[in-house]
């Protein structure tokens, strides 16, 4: 870990909600108490040869904020240290951290493996971006982890995977996972946005990369867009030079709103993981309502490996309405106090109609083998009083 980061404790492990506080920069001679931004475009130099020096990778230094810039490395250095990974990038956006991963890693006539249980936009890519570069692709069954050995060909060089995934809520055993990408010599990915590094660090189970949207959960307040990716040099030094190219790079204003974010965020998932528990087991009793999706459910066929790997069952709860669409519309107009929103993570409660907004651009069969039906709404469970949420989505059932 980087040289500034704190330890309260000598010969103790802090616990994350201390990790996420006290890691910090060392202070300016200003003796700032909370880390400053560093809203610049670029950086000075003493002289020509300490300019080129820099340049040259000779010796540390700031060159340009589409490069590095201090805010970011802070977050980076943090997001890290939080996943137990060897480096992090961040991006500017969730979407452009998955994008980088691929086009950093893969090149034309390699094939890559993705689960099918993914957001729209990240299944989009394969068709839209990689498949005209010649990198191929091949879907698997979310729940059937034992299969996806067969989809392996000489070509594969990567696995792609959500757990939790969105919108339904799959979990995936990420032990099975590396062992399987271990073996065969393929580089292991993981979105771990639903869950962030508080409920679940993929890493400690074997996977190589992690990825996260962090306008999601590690924002948590739905102000700014920011994205990253964490773990080992090797692959992280591959996506910070096509982030170094091609711009996708994060602000310094979101990366301190971002760090800021991490020092909360282990009080506010235990609060969004115990409404969204209370919430589920009350849904799993509505006349209205088929299925409920929850990672912890007793009735999830894959509760065990969630408890294994996850500390709680996260923030998001999906449930399949009775009656379809129809009913999915009349529930959503019928809310008065959630939002109606396509984001999540938020510290409010937000609903989303998954078959005709984030997965809308999927066809109607492949969002059917992802698990989305018509009638499923998402339900990202905000910081609000648990009886105000349950209120509301009661009073929209009926």
């Amino acid at each position: 870990m980087p040289h500034y980061f704190l330890s309260l404790h000598k010969g103790e492990i802090m616990k994350f909600e201390t990790k996420a506080i006290r890691t910090q920069t060392e202070r300016s001679q200003h003796r700032e108490h909370s880390t400053p931004i560093y809203a610049t475009s670029s950086f000075v130099f003493d002289d020509a040869e300490h300019m080129r020096q820099v340049f040259a990778g000779e010796v540390e230094g700031n060159v340009y904020s589409r490069f590095i810039n201090p805010s970011v490395t802070e977050l980076q250095d943090k997001l890290a240290f939080l996943e137990g990974a060897e480096a992090c990038r961040a991006t500017a956006s969730g979407m452009s951290a998955i994008f980088s991963t691929f086009a950093a890693l893969l090149s034309a006539g390699d094939h890559f493996i993705m689960s099918r249980a993914v957001f729209g936009s990240t299944f989009n890519i394969k068709d839209n971006f990689l498949a005209k570069w010649g990198i191929s692709c091949t879907l698997v069954d979310a729940n059937d982890v034992a299969s996806w050995g067969a989809a392996i060909t000489p070509a594969t060089k990567l696995l792609y995977l959500e757990t939790p995934s969105n919108p339904s809520l799959s979990v995936i055993d990420l032990s099975l996972v590396a062992d399987l990408c271990k073996a065969h010599g393929i580089i292991s990915v993981v979105d771990n946005c639903f869950a962030t590094p508080y409920l679940q660090r993929p890493l400690e189970h074997g996977i190589d990369l992690v990825i996260h949207s962090a306008t999601k959960y590690i924002d948590g307040q739905g102000r700014v867009l920011g994205g990253a990716v964490a773990g080992p040099m090797k692959y992280i030094e591959k996506v910070h030079q096509f982030l170094r190219g091609a711009g996708p790079s994060l602000s310094p204003f979101n990366a301190w709103i971002l760090s800021k974010s991490l020092e909360t965020l282990a009080v506010r998932m235990d609060r969004h993981c115990s409404n969204a528990l209370h919430l589920a087991k009350k849904l799993q009793e509505h006349p209205a309502v088929s299925v409920v999706h929850y990672p912890f459910l007793d009735s999830n066929p894959s509760a065990a490996v969630a408890r294994r790997q996850m500390d709680q069952g996260g923030g998001m709860v999906s449930i399949v309405l009775k009656d379809g669409l129809a009913k999915g519309r009349a529930f959503i107009d019928a809310l008065t106090m959630a939002s109606r929103s396509a984001n999540l993570g938020d510290t409010r409660t937000i609903i989303t109609h998954p078959a005709s907004t984030t997965h809308s651009k999927v066809a109607a069969e492949e969002r059917l083998l992802m698990g989305i039906e018509d009638g499923m709404v998402r339900i990202s469970v905000g910081l609000e009083h648990i009886d105000d949420i349950l209120a509301d989505i009661t009073d929209a059932l009926r």
